[in-house]
């Protein structure tokens, strides 16, 4: 878990973020993705292309919300699954001709270890409703077992 700061930062004073192990770089298959679940918000989707350059989305295509986790990485871009969109994993954004964008996490790679800002984590796409996919829109509600 991230550390807590104890302690008040002046308000000038640069605040580095406390970062998050999530996997190695090696348990993200090359052109292909891994999903980092955060319960009650949407997942975040850390791709790795043939470069071994690492990076990180909300799991949310900004077109109709289909999985980027689950589309086709090539180059600095990954396909959607749904629509074929094309989204930069640098930017998040949509190339043209289509318009959008889905929120970039920061990250480091240290020691061949992905790291996410723990903050953003908590924070990034807080504010954006899970998709809804296929024929049955409805609630379910789990209880625990």
């Amino acid at each position: 878990m991230s550390a807590v700061l104890q302690t008040p930062v002046a308000h000038d004073a640069v605040v580095q973020p406390d970062w998050f192990a999530v996997c190695s770089v090696e348990e993200i298959p090359v052109l292909g993705s891994r999903r980092v679940a955060r319960p009650g918000l949407i997942d975040v989707a850390v791709f790795r292309n043939s470069e071994d350059q690492v990076f990180a989305l909300l799991d949310r295509c900004p077109h109709k919300g289909g999985p980027l986790s689950q589309g086709i990485v090539f180059g600095t871009s990954v396909a959607c699954p749904l629509h074929n969109w094309t989204i930069g994993l640098d930017d998040g954004c949509a190339r043209e001709p289509d318009v959008g964008c889905t929120p970039r996490f920061s990250l480091k790679v240290d020691a061949g270890t992905v790291y996410l800002d723990a903050n953003e984590l908590k924070t990034l796409g807080a504010d954006l409703a899970a998709p809804m996919a296929g024929p049955a829109r409805r609630t379910v509600m789990l209880t625990a077992v």
